[in-house]
């Protein structure tokens, strides 16, 4: 279910940015809107990655960069990738003191998995399987991808909704009428509406990275100690994170409590528990 929901929210983006053009500028806005969408996924899939790991700072992590993470975690990852029939992933460090880890990657062929430092102080190797079990939930399920797409389409529903503000007026020839009406409705409402569909693929995949965690680690319960240590400790110690990244996160990188749990990338830990706790 989750996965046709999925699909179904990224089609909506889809449609609300190509209506946003035609809005706009008419036909020649919609082949305007078109085009950009087939740029922006396309940048997605091939960059997101590198530049996610590189607003981060991230190191990579190997027998002779960062040994002594490596020791520590390269069997815990080699494992599960073995159990899940994935590759091995590349493996960073993120040099933050708050705790937190995310999977990038357009394919399991490309994946990386990164760690904050704060993350491997913080946990024991159990939670850290468990964590890693997530991540790599993420990677088996192609939700990286999914989400960088998603991103990218609200991205460009938003700079739409800003060209809007400069030329909401124009239309061509062969559609008259409602320029304006269209094109202010498009200013205030596709941004709204493009954050909530975001958010909601982001919430979806969450939940099935934390049931392929409990699946593959062979119980809920390291994963649940993780999330219970990264609920307390990431409000106390905030990471500087962009909200642009901030669905890629294990929990959200942020302080604080949200206004809306409609405009949230990740759904409530409290409910991911209580999710967890009935699989045991």
């Amino acid at each position: 279910m989750n996965a046709v929901k999925t699909a179904v929210l990224l089609g909506l983006l889809s449609a609300l940015l190509l209506v946003g053009g035609q809005a706009i500028a008419g036909r020649t806005g919609l082949y305007y809107a078109l085009g950009f969408a087939v740029l922006m996924n396309f940048a997605s899939y091939f960059f997101s990655d590198k530049l996610a790991l590189m607003s981060y700072a991230a190191q990579p992590v190997s027998e002779t960069e960062n040994p002594d993470v490596y020791r520590r975690v390269a069997p815990i990852v080699r494992g599960l990738a073995h159990r899940m029939n994935l590759p091995m992933p590349k493996l960073w460090i993120i040099p933050d003191e708050s705790p937190n880890a995310f999977a990038t990657g357009r394919n399991p062929a490309h994946a990386s998995v990164a760690f904050t430092v704060g993350i491997l102080k913080l946990m024991s190797d159990n939670e850290i399987e468990g964590v890693v079990a997530h991540e790599l939930g993420h990677v088996l399920h192609r939700d990286i991808l999914i989400s960088s797409v998603a991103a990218m389409l609200a991205a460009a529903i938003t700079m739409l909704a800003r060209m809007a503000f400069w030329f909401g007026g124009a239309r061509d020839d062969e559609d008259r009428g409602g320029g304006m009406v269209g094109a202010i409705a498009m200013m205030i409402l596709a941004p709204i509406a493009a954050a909530l569909i975001q958010m909601a693929i982001s919430r979806s995949r969450e939940y099935d990275a934390d049931a392929a965690s409990a699946k593959y680690v062979g119980s809920p319960y390291p994963l649940i100690g993780g999330l219970q240590k990264l609920e307390t400790w990431s409000k106390r110690i905030p990471m500087d994170a962009s909200p642009a990244t901030a669905h890629m996160f294990i929990i959200k990188p942020f302080t604080g409590e949200s206004f809306m749990r409609l405009f949230s990338t990740h759904p409530s830990t409290e409910d991911r528990i209580a999710r967890l706790q009935g699989m045991r």
